[in-house]
């Protein structure tokens, strides 16, 4: 019998099962490779074991990073892209790709930088599942990194200005949207039919 698989990560909100986007590919992975996942949700990250969700917990390993997850849960046989011809393979990579590059700055622009966005929902959500003082530092370290995530990437010349690299993230993302959009057609999957 296959160790049990224990994922620590942020709990769910507004409908999901984790707001934390990291976890989420996480627990979409698991979910479409079978993998046998036991969800803890930890809402303070610094009772982790290394500070940073999502954390997958077996008898033997404790693995950090949803990269570093999922090639995990492959070499237990655990593979969504099992059945997928090379060229299908590929073109997963360049859709995660696309994904990091063109929608992933939006969302956490969206979250994390968006002023009313961020005080309104975001910190509040938050700040209300960690606990005292850790509530008042916790979600404006996480609001600095995702914007120096989203400059780092993206604010470089000629986007200087904070306002123009959000226009162009929300551009992009766009742009990203209709490809996949186009991409998916009226098909349920883009694979086939699972």
């Amino acid at each position: 019998m296959a160790a049990p698989l224990e994922l620590s990560c942020w709990g769910g909100g507004w409908g999901l099962p984790s707001v934390h986007s990291e976890s989420l590919v996480v627990m979409a992975y698991a979910k479409f490779s079978g993998a046998p996942l036991k969800v803890n949700v930890i809402d303070n990250t610094w009772r982790g074991s290394r500070g940073d969700v999502p954390i997958l917990t077996t008898e033997d390993n404790i693995v950090s990073q949803p990269a570093k997850i999922l090639n995990f849960l492959r070499k237990q046989k655990y593979n969504a892209d099992y059945e997928l011809s090379a060229k299908q393979g590929a073109d997963t990579l360049a859709y995660i790709a696309l994904i990091e590059e063109k929608l992933l700055p939006a969302v956490l622009h969206t979250f994390w930088v968006e002023s009313d966005n961020y005080l309104t929902v975001t910190k509040p959500w938050f700040a209300s599942r960690i606990p005292f003082p850790l509530s008042l530092i916790l979600p404006g370290r996480m609001s600095k990194g995702a914007l120096n995530r989203i400059l780092l990437t993206r604010g470089e010349p000629p986007l200087y200005h904070l306002r123009e690299v959000e226009a162009q993230i929300y551009r992009d993302a766009k742009e990203c949207l209709n490809l996949l959009s186009n991409r998916l057609g009226k098909s349920q999957f883009f694979f086939g039919d699972t």
